[in-house]
């Protein structure tokens, strides 16, 4: 039974992650500020993951208790404004939980992956990296995370550990409807941009990222797969 750590696991697509691979047979770790509810199938940690340092402690207590298989970096935060209005706070607030935690759990995972010549990396980034009016500092911490995953490809490679992003659209989650109202015409103009003419479900991306996790995904390493309904190519010229 592989074992495999995911942060925010208390809703949204680290629930959907989290119970996809649980029927997979994986054995869930889970992280996240918030407890789950009673149907979450694994252990959980609660950990403030904006706080790097209680974030090392308790990826000290779980990789002195497990050898983990899998990480799913999946946690997130966003902070949505425009240039004239974005703050170093709230840069400094998403750079913490979307890119400086991903380093903290990574180097906690993978002396145990190095050992066992095997391991997965996965991390959870956005479409909104090639660019979204209002997510400037969002953009540029998933832009930066597409560089940890491609750098540390190379570098893991001849471990056998992989390193992956799943890079989401328009996701119907708790934080996607928190920064966009329904009736807000920038919310219509998103859906709108769609070429499927949907929203993706967490379920949807949990699917994607557990692609990453299989053996047979032994072969692809340092890549971005965009689950967004078509909008990425839909942004080409015609």
């Amino acid at each position: 039974m592989p074992i495999t750590v995911v942060t925010g696991v208390s809703k949204g697509i680290g629930r959907a992650l989290a119970d996809h691979l649980a029927k997979q047979g994986h054995q869930i770790i889970g992280l996240a500020r918030t407890k789950p509810d009673a149907g979450f199938k694994g252990e959980f940690h609660p950990v403030d993951l904006s706080d790097v340092d209680a974030t090392k402690k308790a990826m000290g207590t779980i990789c002195a208790r497990h050898d983990v298989d899998h990480l799913v970096h999946n946690a997130g935060i966003i902070k949505i404004a425009r240039l004239e209005d974005a703050t170093l706070a709230e840069l400094d607030a998403m750079l913490t939980v979307n890119l400086r935690v991903g380093l903290v759990l990574t180097q906690a995972v993978i002396p145990a992956m190095k050992k066992k010549k095997r391991g997965r990396i996965v991390m959870v980034g956005s479409r909104a990296a090639l660019g979204k009016v209002g997510r400037g500092g969002y953009a540029a911490t998933k832009a930066a995370l597409l560089g940890f995953v491609r750098t540390w490809a190379l570098e893991l490679a001849q471990h056998g550990i992989t390193v992956n992003c799943v890079a989401p659209g328009p996701t119907a989650t708790e934080m996607f409807r928190a920064g966009n109202p329904p009736d807000a015409p920038s919310t219509k103009a998103t859906l709108a941009s769609i070429p499927l003419g949907r929203m993706g479900e967490p379920e949807e991306i949990a699917a994607a990222c557990g692609y990453f996790l299989q053996d047979l995904s032994g072969f692809t390493t340092g890549q971005v797969l965009y689950v967004d309904g078509g909008i990425t190519i839909g942004l080409s010229p015609t």
